[in-house]
């Protein structure tokens, strides 16, 4: 009887650690599956944005370029986060839109976080950070200043894109970048 408890209790405490070990394996690939799903998505927020600003600058100027950004962006977040189990959109610390641009607790840490290590010499290009935060998987791009961006969210901006700037965004903070600088960053959310 000792000797079948004794087997027992080695054969169940066997079978966690197999079941432990297998999930603890497994875990990782499941992150880097979704980290992979996550880089996918802002790549497409981007590549659909990007060009949209573009045409818009070179055939309505700076005030339809801002029109354009003012409605695209959150539609192309809305479009994605309804087309995607992720929930998508742009944090700043310096927001354009109040109304979907101010960051939660956690990607205003990242936001500071990315900050940092730029200042350590670190490129907003490659800037990311990946983290299961409760029942959800939290994902963060970072999106650097580029020549673009200058435009609408550079210094020294023309009369004309400060009024578009007014116009669109009356509370607007998101002015005053540098090429390369982190303006902020692609936010995305995925229940686990």
């Amino acid at each position: 009887m000792y000797h079948k408890k004794n087997t027992l209790i080695v054969s169940t405490v066997s079978s966690i650690l197999f079941l432990y070990s297998f999930s603890s394996y497994a875990q990782p690939i499941e992150l880097s599956a979704l980290k992979a799903e996550a880089i996918t998505i802002v790549k497409q927020f981007g590549g659909t944005l990007k060009p949209q600003l573009k045409k818009a600058l070179a055939e309505g100027g700076v005030k339809q370029a801002i029109e354009v950004c003012s409605v695209k962006a959150p539609e192309i977040a809305k479009n994605l986060s309804m087309s995607t189990p992720w929930q998508v959109k742009r944090v700043s610390l310096k927001t354009r839109n109040h109304h979907n641009a101010t960051p939660d607790a956690w990607e205003k840490s990242v936001l500071e976080e990315f900050n940092q290590r730029q200042q350590q010499g670190e490129s907003a290009k490659a800037m990311a950070k990946a983290e299961v935060v409760k029942d959800e998987f939290r994902f963060m791009k970072a999106q650097g200043t580029e020549s673009l961006c200058l435009t609408c969210h550079g210094s020294g901006l023309n009369a004309e894109t400060k009024a578009a700037l007014k116009q669109y965004y009356p509370k607007d903070q998101a002015v005053g970048y540098s090429l390369g600088q982190i303006r902020g960053a692609f936010s995305l959310t995925k229940k686990l």
